[in-house]
């Protein structure tokens, strides 16, 4: 993994990103399909949802701050784990999409 930086960015200086919402999960952003986020990662994009949205990152990570397994985030159209996991470096304007897995018969 990795390292962290040891002085964060402030949040002005951060690229802003736009966060793509599943429908089942807009009700815990007061409806949002899309919030933008600065962020340098994918770490700092749930740590502003956990600050801005706290329900939403209930809802997407579990009681450690990890991922919930059945949660997929994708930066534009790749699948964080093909790129740097959550260490995966963001630029202004990239588009980071949750994804809850489907199931059914």
């Amino acid at each position: 993994m990795a390292s962290r930086p040891a002085h964060p960015q402030p949040a002005n200086r951060l690229p802003k990103v736009a966060v793509s919402i599943p429908g089942p999960l807009r009700g815990c952003c007061n409806g949002a399909a899309e919030l933008a986020v600065p962020a340098a990662d994918l770490h700092a994009v749930l740590a502003q949802l956990e600050r801005l949205h706290p329900a939403l990152h209930r809802s997407i990570c579990d009681e450690t701050g990890a991922l919930r397994r059945h949660i997929n985030l994708f930066v534009n159209l790749n699948h964080m784990r093909d790129r740097q996991g959550l260490d995966t470096p963001l630029a202004a304007g990239e588009i980071v999409t949750i994804m809850t897995a489907v199931s059914g018969g």
